[in-house]
């Protein structure tokens, strides 16, 4: 499948492989597919394969039974006791346009998800 969507009014080219197209039209639930660009010491993608029950933020619909969306995070390190955790928080970005990628790809291989996007 090859299909353009629009995020923040910008447009992103979708393509999935017929493997993916054939594993996502057998599924009962919708595929939330989540880009997440990570700004910390260096800014690092990745994408997340998640349910609509995972999935907290709004998502735009590719087709009936996938949806993606476009997530920009950031670290967050809290220190107690000389015990450091982090986190992923949402990274609130103003514009966010120049961030939105311009494509994704999706494959289903070896029994699982796979998804890269650029620039």
């Amino acid at each position: 499948m090859r299909k353009t969507i629009e995020i923040q009014g910008k447009s992103i080219e979708i393509s999935t492989t017929s493997e993916a197209d054939a594993i996502l039209s057998s599924r009962k639930i919708p595929l939330v597919v989540e880009m997440e660009l990570l700004f910390d010491f260096l800014v690092s993608k990745k994408v997340r394969f998640l349910t609509p029950d995972s999935s907290q933020s709004p998502s735009v619909s590719v087709s009936e039974k996938l949806s993606t969306r476009f997530r920009p995070v950031m670290m967050q390190c809290k220190e107690s006791n000389h015990n450091c955790q982090c986190c992923i928080a949402d990274f609130p970005i103003v514009k966010l346009t120049p961030y939105v990628p311009k494509w994704l790809r999706i494959d289903f291989r070896f029994g699982h998800w796979f998804g890269e996007f650029g620039y």
